[in-house]
C-alpha cells in the first residue's frame, strides 16, 4: 500500500505536480500555488470537484487532460484495497463459476441505461478483482487484459445499440449518432477498468512506477516508430502549433542577426562629435536572404509516422524559406513538392504520392544508395551553395550499397546538410543500418519524438 506523503496535503500536491512534469506537462510554481489555494476552498471528499479544480489550476492545454486524468487517478485514488463491499458479487453459474453470459448482459444493460455513476464504477472494480487477477513473479497482481479478455466489452456494441431503443424509422444520422454514443460508453467502461487496475497495482509496486507505463503520454513525447494511431492523429493536429513555435524562434534569431559587422569607416566618422572616441558603434546592415530548403525523405512503412509528421511540419514552415523542394523515396527518388499544397490533408498527399508518382513504389524496400544516386542524377541541380539539405530516414539500406560518395558530393555542395534519424542512437549501425557510415559524412541527429524533432529543427534551420 502507498505510504502517506510527508508534509501532508501540500507535499502530496507537490508530488502530483512532479509526476505531471515528468510526463511532459508544463506546470510552473505559480500553477502549483494556485492548486494549493484551490484545495483550500473545495470539499476534499468530493473527488470530481477536486479533479476539476486541479485541472483548471494546473493545465494550460486541453491535450494535457488525458495525462492529467491518468495521474490524478493514481495520486487521488477512488478507493484503497478491493471493492467487494461496494457491489454484489458477479453473477455465477450453479457450480460457482462466474457466469460470463449473464455478466455481459448486465454490462450491456448498464451501458444502454447510461449508468455511469457508482454502480458502473463498482462493477469495474468487481471485474478487476475477480477476473483480472493473475500470478506474477512478485505474487498476485492485476491485469486489464486479463480482466477484459473473456468479457470482451467491445463486442457488446449491438446489444448496447438495441438497449438505446431507437425508433424503427430512425434516420441514418440518428443511427450513426447512437452508434458513436455506444462506442463512447464502451470505451468509458474500458477506461474505468484500466484505471482500477492501475490503482490496485500502484498499491503493490508504487504509483511512480505505474505512472511510467500506465498513464497516457503526451503525443509530442511519443516515439515515432512506436506511436499509436491516436498519438499520430494528435501530432498531425498539433502541426500548425509546432510550426508557429518554430517560426517564432526563427523570427527571434533573425532579429538578433540583423546587426552586421562593425562599419569602421562610419564609426570613426560618427566619433568626430565625441572628440574621436568611438562611443557609438555603427554596424553594416546585413542583407540576409531567406535560404532554400531541399528535403529528401524516406516514406517507407518503417518510418512512415516520423516522415509524414516531418513533411507536414516543413510544409507548414514554407514561408520561412525562399524556396522549398520536397523529394520522397522508397528505393527511387521523385519530386513531390507540388503535392503539398496549402492546407492539403496528409492522407490525400500520401495517396497522391503513391498513385501519381511514376517511380515511387509503396511495396518496395528502402534502398538509400539507389535513392541518393537517382536523386543526384535526376535532381542534382536542386542542391546549390544556398541550399540547406535535410535528409529524413533511419538509414536502413536492406544490406545494399549505401553510396557514401554520392552523399558526400551533395553535402559538399550544400550550404548546410543534416540528417534526422528517428531511431535511437544505440541502434545506429546494427543489422542493415548504415547510419554510422552516413554519420561520418553528414551530421546526423536523433529525432525520436515530436518534442525532440522540434528542438533539433529549431537549432538547425538557418536564418
Amino acid at each position: 500500500m502507498t505510504a502517506p506523503t510527508p508534509h501532508g496535503i501540500g507535499g502530496h500536491v507537490a508530488g502530483f505536480v512532479g509526476a505531471l512534469r515528468a510526463r511532459g506537462v508544463p506546470v510552473g510554481p505559480s500553477e502549483t500555488v494556485d492548486a494549493g489555494r484551490v484545495l483550500t476552498v473545495l470539499d476534499l471528499l468530493d473527488r470530481e470537484a477536486v479533479r476539476e479544480g486541479l485541472a483548471c489550476a494546473l493545465l494550460r492545454r486541453p491535450t494535457h487532460r488525458a495525462t492529467f486524468d491518468g495521474l490524478f487517478d493514481l495520486w487521488f485514488p477512488a478507493a484503497v484495497g478491493d471493492r467487494t463491499a461496494e457491489a454484489a458479487d458477479l453473477p455465477r453459474t450453479p457450480d460457482g463459476q462466474i457466469d460470463l453470459a449473464a455478466l455481459r448482459e448486465q454490462l450491456a444493460e448498464m451501458l444502454a441505461a447510461d449508468d455511469s455513476g457508482d454502480q458502473l464504477q463498482a462493477l469495474a472494480g468487481q471485474v478487476v478483482e475477480q477476473l483480472g487477477q493473475f500470478q506474477s513473479a512478485r505474487g498476485p497482481s492485476f491485469s486489464t487484459y486479463q480482466a477484459l479478455k473473456d468479457l470482451a466489452p467491445q463486442s457488446l456494441l449491438a446489444k448496447v445499440l438495441a438497449g438505446l431503443a431507437l425508433p424503427p424509422d430512425a434516420s441514418a444520422r440518428d443511427t450513426e449518432v447512437a452508434r458513436r454514443v455506444a462506442r463512447e460508453r464502451i470505451a468509458g467502461f474500458r477506461a474505468r477498468v484500466e484505471a482500477e487496475t492501475n490503482r490496485r497495482v500502484a498499491e503493490q509496486i508504487g504509483r511512480e512506477r505505474v505512472a511510467t507505463y500506465g498513464v497516457a503520454r503526451q503525443a509530442e513525447d511519443a516515439d515515432f516508430l512506436r506511436a499509436s494511431e491516436r498519438e499520430l492523429t494528435e501530432l498531425r493536429r498539433g502541426t500548425q502549433r509546432l510550426a508557429r513555435i518554430l517560426a517564432s524562434r526563427l523570427a527571434v534569431r533573425r532579429k538578433r542577426a540583423r546587426r552586421g559587422e562593425i562599419d569602421l569607416r562610419k564609426t570613426l566618422r560618427a566619433s568626430m562629435s565625441t572628440g574621436g572616441v568611438p562611443i557609438d558603434l555603427v554596424s553594416r546592415k546585413p542583407r540576409p536572404g531567406r535560404p532554400e530548403l531541399v528535403l529528401l525523405c524516406d516514406i517507407s512503412g518503417s518510418v512512415a509516422g516520423f516522415s509524414n509528421f516531418t513533411l507536414l511540419l516543413v510544409s507548414a514552415l514554407r514561408e520561412q524559406f525562399s524556396r522549398v523542394r520536397i523529394f520522397a523515396f522508397v528505393d527511387r527518388t521523385d519530386e513531390v513538392t507540388s503535392f503539398f499544397a496549402p492546407y492539403a490533408g496528409l492522407d490525400d498527399v500520401m495517396t497522391r504520392i503513391f498513385t501519381e508518382s511514376r517511380i515511387i513504389d509503396a511495396d518496395g524496400h528502402s534502398d538509400y544508395g539507389y535513392a541518393l544516386t537517382s536523386f543526384a542524377e535526376n535532381f542534382g541541380e536542386a542542391v546549390t551553395s544556398r541550399s540547406s539539405l535535410l535528409v529524413l530516414g533511419d538509414g536502413r539500406t536492406n544490406y545494399r550499397n549505401p553510396q557514401l560518395n554520392t552523399l558526400r558530393e551533395l553535402v559538399g555542395i550544400a550550404r548546410h546538410a543534416h540528417w534526422l534519424n528517428p531511431e535511437p542512437k544505440n541502434l545506429w549501425g546494427t543489422g542493415d543500418s548504415a547510419a554510422r557510415d552516413y554519420a561520418a559524412v553528414i551530421e546526423m541527429h536523433e529525432c525520436r519524438s515530436a518534442r525532440q524533432l522540434t528542438e533539433v529543427v529549431s537549432r538547425l534551420l538557418p536564418v
